[in-house]
């Protein structure tokens, strides 16, 4: 992201939400976005997430000028190299988990079998292949985000976007969900996380911090 600016007409006037933003995130990456509530996080994030376009400035993903690219190729991006995963699981609740982990597979075209095998296997990467026939109201909260992990997982993105993925949770479910991030991360994922819990942001390998719009580098840390 090279000075990406992102305003908002209020009224007569313009607000500025991102004010010049410069980020270089390489592949394999596990970052951590800190910062508080109406800092421009979120905005950053669906940015990123090609949720949204900046006013000015200009992103690069995997090689391509997001501007230059049309609704549908961004409509392929969003389903098919970005995983999101959001502070409620956003389960639907008629629906079992594994058929939540095949909802993505069912909007990109993936035939039924395969749909089941890659639901199945990744329910088994997060630890609930013997929750896979439970629908929400049978589940804990941090087995709810377990499934929206591997849900986003499900289509193998080239990139997670979490957004306060243990904002809902208690301390235990929310470690629990961390140490899932992590293990994820081990295995290459790029991970950009987004949140304003500081213990939670140095989880990650890399922070950079949001404030009013303007991002600063945090450094480096260990989890």
């Amino acid at each position: 992201m090279r000075n990406i600016v992102k305003q908002y007409p209020v009224g007569d006037e313009v607000m500025t939400v991102l004010k010049g933003i410069d980020l270089t995130i390489d592949r394999g990456e596990y970052l951590s976005v800190l910062g508080p509530s109406g800092s421009g996080k979120s905005t950053l994030m669906n940015i990123i997430g090609c949720l949204d376009q900046p006013t000015s400035g200009e992103y690069i993903l995997h090689g391509q000028r997001v501007g230059d690219l049309d609704e549908q190729e961004l409509a392929r991006i969003r389903s098919r190299e970005v995983g999101f995963i959001f502070q409620n699981s956003q389960m639907l609740p008629l629906l079992d988990a594994q058929k939540n982990v095949e909802l993505p597979l069912i909007y990109a075209g993936v035939r039924p079998k395969e749909r089941r095998e890659r639901a199945e296997e990744m329910l088994e990467r997060v630890g609930l292949a013997d929750r896979r026939h439970h629908r929400p109201n049978q589940l804990s909260g941090g087995q709810q985000q377990r499934v929206a992990i591997a849900r986003a997982l499900v289509t193998r993105p080239s990139l997670l976007l979490a957004d306060e993925p243990t904002g809902a949770l208690d301390q235990k479910m929310g470690r629990q969900i961390m140490e899932l991030f992590q293990k994820i991360s081990d295995e290459g994922h790029t991970i950009i996380m987004i949140t304003h819990d500081l213990n939670i942001a140095k989880q990650a390998r890399r922070v950079v911090h949001i404030i009013d719009g303007s991002l600063t580098e945090g450094g480096e840390m260990q989890p």
